[in-house]
C-alpha cells in the first residue's frame, strides 16, 4: 500500500504557498508579504446564496454519508446519488486506470532529478544559454554579455507550446516563456545591493520568448534543438512591442519616450500562455509590478507596485523602471501579449481589450460562429478570473489577408469579469473544507460585462469609469461590479472533448484570517495552502454565455486529509497534490497539472486526473522535479510529455558558488532551467 505523506504545516525556512524565500524575492517580489492589494469591501460568494437553494433541490437526490471534518469529528452530510453510485463502481473488480493515466504513478521524492515512471524515457530538450540564433556564442556563465544572451535561450523557462513546422518533416517550432531572472543564481559574487550595468543587461535579454525548431526522434519522443534556424528567435525586455485596441494611444500610456502611447519597450515576467486557432500564441505579463520603483497613487497601489527602490535595481540603468520618473509606464505591462512564430519580422502585440492584471495564462476557443473566446485569471490573492468575448469571426487559410485579419480577432469585443453564487447556506460553509448539506461546493455564475470596444471606440459598462480606465485599471472595474474574490486565479483550460472550463485556484493562506475574507463556496478551506480547481459549465455550453453553473472538481492536499476532493473518486486511490498551477489537456481529455509551492514535503511534478468516465476524479503523478524546482507549461502529446523545469536550486542561501541542486548537467557545472521531454521506452502512447 502507498504511504502517504504527513500532512505538514510551511516547511522550515520557506515562504507561504511552500515556496523559497529566494523564489519569493525574484519571482514576485514579496507578493505574499506585502499586504493584499484588493481592500475592496464587493461581496464574496457567502453572501449571494439567497434564492438558490429550491434549484439544487429539485435537482438532485442525496445520500447520507458519514465523513470527518477536517478537524477529525465525524458530521452526517449529503451526497449526490450519482457520487455514491461512482463510488460503488470504483470499488469493484474493474481496476485500469483512465485510459492516458495507464502508468504506475511516481512517489512523491526529493530527489534532485526529473523523476518519471517506469517504463519511460527523458531528455534535456534545451537548456538556458544554448544558442539559437546566428552568430550567438556558446554559453560561458563565467563571461555572459547581453548580446550573447539576446541570440541564447533564456531563463526560467514557462509556458510552452509545440508547433507544426510546414514543408519540414519531423521537425517542430517550440515557443517557450522567460518569466523572470534569478540574478543570484545567474552571476558569480553578486551583489543585490549594487547590481552592474553588464548584469542587469543580461538580466533583460533573459528575459521574453524564445522560438526555436526541435528535430524529433522518429523511433521515440526525444526532441533536440536545431540552433540557427530561420525561424528561430528571441524576444527581450528591450525589443519592440506594439499597443493595440480600445487603449492604445489613451494618455494613461504615453511616455516621454513614446508620447503616441502604442509602442512599448518589451515584455516582462510572462508566466503561463495559450496557442491560438489562427497559429500564434499568447503570454499573459503577471507579477510586472516588481520591476517598477517608486510607485506612491492608488492604482499602483492596487497594482502592487512598491513605493521604494526594486529588488534587481534596474530602474538605475533605464529611468523608465523609475515611476517619479515615468509614471506610465508601468500602464503598459500586465497585458496578454500576442506573437507570431512564423513571422520572425513580426512585431508582437500587447492586447489592451484583455484588461491589465497579472495574466497567469490566455487560453482560447471558438464560440460556434468562429469568434474568440479567451479565459484568464488575475494570479493574486483576492483577485478575480475574466473573459474576453471577440466580436470578429476568425478566417481560415494562410493568405496575407486571412493572416492579418485573424492577427486583429483580439482588438474587438467585451471583457467581463466572473461573480459566482453558492447555493448553500452560509452556515454550511465553515472553512474547514467540510462538504455542505447538499454535498457538493457548487453553484451558478455571471459573466459581467466591464467594457467593449469596437473599430469606433469603446464603451464602459462600469459606473463612474472611462473605458481606458476600465482597460488599463480592471483591477478595479472588477471591483466595482462586485466580481468575486479568489485564491489566486491561475490557468484556466476550456475542455476541447466537453466545453468544459477548468479554472485553477493555486493556493490562499490568507483566507479567513482577520481581516481578510472568509471562506465560501468557492473558496471553502480557511488558510488554503494547497489550492483547488473549479468546472465551469457555461449556459447550453456556448463559449459567449453570461451565465455558468460551476462545482469544485477537485480540492487539493493529502488525500488522508477530509477537506480533500478528487470528484468523488475513492481517496484512497489517488497520489497527493498541492498547489496546481499550469493545467493541459491529453487526448484522452484527461486534464494534466503542474504545481508550483508543494506544501505536502515533496518536490513540484506533474499529475493527470480524469475529467470523465467511471473514472472520472482518478488522479495520478507523472514525474516530480529536482530541487527547488517548479514544474512549468507543460504540453501533452499521444507520445510525449513536455514540461518546463523553472527556477531548479531555488533555495534559500543558494548561489552560484553554494549551488542547491546539480541538476541538470551534474555536480561542478551552473544550475541551468531547461525543457524536457518524456516518452514511453517501448515507444507507445503515453498512459495507454
Amino acid at each position: 500500500m502507498r504511504k502517504l505523506l504527513p500532512l505538514i504545516g510551511t516547511t522550515s525556512g520557506s515562504h507561504p504557498g511552500g515556496r523559497s524565500a529566494l523564489t519569493c524575492r525574484y519571482r514576485c517580489g514579496d507578493a505574499c508579504f506585502h499586504e493584499v492589494p484588493n481592500t475592496s469591501d464587493n461581496e464574496y460568494v457567502g453572501d449571494v446564496i439567497a434564492g438558490a437553494l429550491s434549484r439544487r433541490s429539485a435537482l438532485r437526490a442525496a445520500a447520507v454519508v458519514t465523513v470527518a471534518t477536517a478537524t477529525g469529528a465525524a458530521t452526517a452530510v449529503t451526497v449526490p446519488q450519482a457520487a455514491a453510485a461512482t463510488a460503488g463502481r470504483h470499488g469493484g473488480a474493474h481496476t485500469t486506470a483512465a485510459r492516458g493515466l495507464r502508468f504506475a504513478p511516481v512517489a512523491p521524492n526529493t530527489a534532485d532529478a526529473v523523476t518519471v515512471p517506469d517504463g519511460y524515457r527523458q531528455n534535456v530538450v534545451i537548456r538556458w544559454g544554448e544558442p539559437i540564433l546566428r552568430g550567438a556564442p556558446a554559453f560561458d556563465p563565467e563571461n555572459q554579455t547581453a548580446a550573447a544572451q539576446a541570440g541564447q535561450f533564456g531563463y526560467n523557462n514557462d509556458f510552452l507550446a509545440l508547433l507544426p513546422v510546414p514543408g519540414e518533416r519531423g521537425r517542430r517550432l517550440l515557443v517557450a516563456n522567460h518569466e523572470y531572472t534569478d540574478e543570484v543564481l545567474m552571476f558569480r559574487g553578486y551583489d543585490p545591493r549594487n547590481p552592474t550595468r553588464r548584469q542587469v543587461e543580461v538580466a533583460w535579454a533573459a528575459h521574453g520568448l524564445s522560438a526555436v525548431v526541435v528535430e524529433e526522434d522518429s523511433r521515440s519522443g526525444r526532441l533536440t534543438a536545431v540552433p540557427r534556424h530561420p525561424l528561430n528567435r528571441r524576444v527581450t525586455a528591450t525589443g519592440a512591442f506594439r499597443l493595440t485596441g480600445p487603449a492604445a494611444g489613451s494618455d494613461l500610456l504615453k511616455t516621454s519616450a513614446d508620447p503616441s502611447g502604442r509602442k512599448v519597450l518589451g515584455t516582462l515576467n510572462n508566466c503561463s500562455g495559450g496557442t491560438t486557432p489562427w497559429g500564434t500564441t499568447l503570454h499573459g505579463e503577471e507579477n510586472f509590478n516588481q520591476y517598477f520603483a517608486n510607485g506612491s497613487s492608488a492604482t499602483d497601489l492596487r497594482y502592487g507596485i512598491g513605493t521604494s527602490a526594486t529588488e534587481r535595481k534596474w530602474e538605475r540603468f533605464d529611468r523608465r523602471f523609475d515611476l517619479a520618473q515615468e509614471p506610465n509606464e508601468v500602464h503598459r505591462f500586465g497585458y496578454v501579449v500576442e506573437f507570431d512564430p512564423y513571422d520572425p519580422g513580426s512585431t508582437p502585440r500587447k492586447h489592451t481589450a484583455l484588461g491589465r492584471f497579472k495574466h497567469e495564462a490566455a487560453t482560447v476557443r471558438l464560440t460556434d460562429d468562429g469568434r474568440p473566446v479567451v479565459y484568464s485569471g488575475d494570479d493574486e490573492r483576492f483577485d478575480y478570473f475574466y473573459k474576453f468575448v471577440g466580436s470578429k469571426r476568425m478566417r481560415h487559410g494562410n493568405s496575407r489577408s486571412a493572416r492579418e485579419h485573424n492577427l486583429s480577432l483580439l482588438e474587438e469585443g467585451t471583457l467581463y469579469v466572473a461573480k459566482l453564487t453558492g447555493d448553500s447556506p452560509a452556515t454550511d460553509i465553515d472553512g474547514s473544507g467540510k462538504l455542505p448539506g447538499d454535498g457538493e461546493f457548487d453553484g451558478s455564475g455571471t459573466w459581467i460585462p466591464l467594457a467593449t470596444a469596437t473599430a469606433h471606440g469603446a464603451v464602459s459598462h462600469v459606473e463612474g469609469m472611462s473605458a481606458d480606465e476600465v482597460f488599463v485599471f480592471t483591477r478595479l472595474a472588477g471591483d466595482k461590479v462586485g466580481a468575486t474574490k479568489m485564491d489566486r486565479p491561475e490557468d484556466i483550460q476550456p475542455s476541447p472533448h466537453t466545453g468544459k472550463v477548468y479554472v485553477v485556484l493555486t493556493n490562499n493562506t490568507n483566507r479567513g484570517k482577520a481581516g481578510s475574507p472568509a471562506a465560501d463556496e468557492a473558496n471553502p478551506r480557511s488558510g488554503n495552502k494547497h489550492g483547488h480547481i473549479l468546472e465551469l459549465t457555461e449556459r447550453h455550453n456556448r463559449a459567449e454565455s453570461t451565465s455558468f453553473a460551476w462545482s469544485l472538481f477537485l480540492v487539493a492536499g493529502d488525500p488522508s486529509d477530509p477537506s480533500t476532493y478528487f470528484a468523488g473518486f475513492p481517496k484512497g486511490r489517488v497520489s497527493p497534490i498541492s498547489c496546481p498551477d499550469n493545467v493541459a489537456f491529453d487526448p484522452h481529455g484527461n486534464l494534466w497539472m503542474s504545481t508550483d509551492g508543494n506544501q505536502l514535503g515533496s518536490h513540484d511534478g506533474l499529475f493527470g486526473v480524469a475529467t470523465r468516465g467511471e473514472r472520472r476524479g482518478e488522479l495520478k503523478q507523472f514525474l516530480t522535479v529536482p530541487k527547488g524546482a517548479e514544474t512549468c507549461g507543460p504540453v501533452i502529446e499521444d507520445r510525449r510529455v513536455l514540461v518546463a523545469v523553472q527556477h531548479p536550486g531555488e533555495l534559500d542561501g543558494a548561489t552560484v558558488e553554494k549551488p542547491a541542486s546539480a541538476w541538470p548537467d551534474g555536480p561542478g557545472r551552473i544550475v541551468r532551467p531547461a525543457v524536457v521531454a518524456v516518452w514511453r521506452a517501448d515507444g507507445c502512447d503515453i498512459g495507454v
